[in-house]
C-alpha cells in the first residue's frame, strides 16, 4: 500500500527531485503539492483523514512551514508531518517539534533518514487498525463537508 504524501516545497528543482526519489525509494503516492502556507493548510484541512504524510519545507514562497505545522496539529494519529529543511538547527528542530512535527530532516545530510522514515510509515500503514482509523476519519471528513454544503445557501 502506498503512503499518500503531500509535499510543501517552493523550489521546483527540489520538488521534482524529491518526488522522483520518493517514488523510486519508498512506496509513496504524491497526491499533491503547494508552495505557500495558505495553499498547504487549506489542502491538508480539506483532505483531513485522507493523507498519511506531509513533508514540509520551512521557507516558502509565502508564509512558512511552521505555519503549516501549526495548521495541522489536530490530525489523526496515523497522519505524520515531517520537516525537510536546509536549516535544521537545534532551535529549528525544537520549534518544529513543539508545533507538532513528527520528525525533522536536513535536506543536505539527512535524506537517507527521510527515506527510511517513509519506509517505516508505509509498513505502519498496512496495519488493520491504521486502515480502519483512516476509513473512519475519511467518513467523518466527508460527512462534515456534506453538512457544510447543506448549510451554505445556494447562490452565495
Amino acid at each position: 500500500m502506498a503512503l499518500i504524501t503531500y509535499l510543501v516545497e517552493d523550489n521546483k528543482i527540489v520538488l521534482d527531485n524529491l518526488v522522483e526519489a520518493l517514488q523510486e525509494i519508498a512506496a509513496v503516492e504524491i497526491t499533491g503539492h503547494s508552495a505557500t502556507q495558505a495553499e498547504a493548510t487549506q489542502w491538508l484541512r480539506m483532505h483531513d483523514g485522507e493523507w498519511h504524510l506531509a513533508i514540509v519545507d520551512l521557507f516558502l514562497k509565502e508564509g512558512s512551514g511552521l505555519g503549516v505545522l501549526a495548521g495541522c496539529r489536530k490530525r489523526e494519529p496515523y497522519q505524520k508531518v515531517v520537516v525537510l529543511t536546509n536549516y535544521a538547527t537545534d532551535e529549528i528542530r525544537r520549534r518544529a517539534m513543539d508545533l507538532g512535527a513528527d520528525a525533522v530532516f536536513d535536506k543536505s545530510s539527512e535524506l537517507d533518514g527521510l527515506f527510511a522514515y517513509c519506509a517505516e510509515q508505509t509498513a505502519q500503514e498496512v496495519k488493520p487498525a491504521n486502515q480502519q482509523a483512516q476509513r473512519a476519519a475519511v467518513a467523518r471528513n466527508r460527512e462534515a463537508h456534506a453538512m457544510q454544503t447543506r448549510r451554505t445557501p445556494s447562490g452565495s
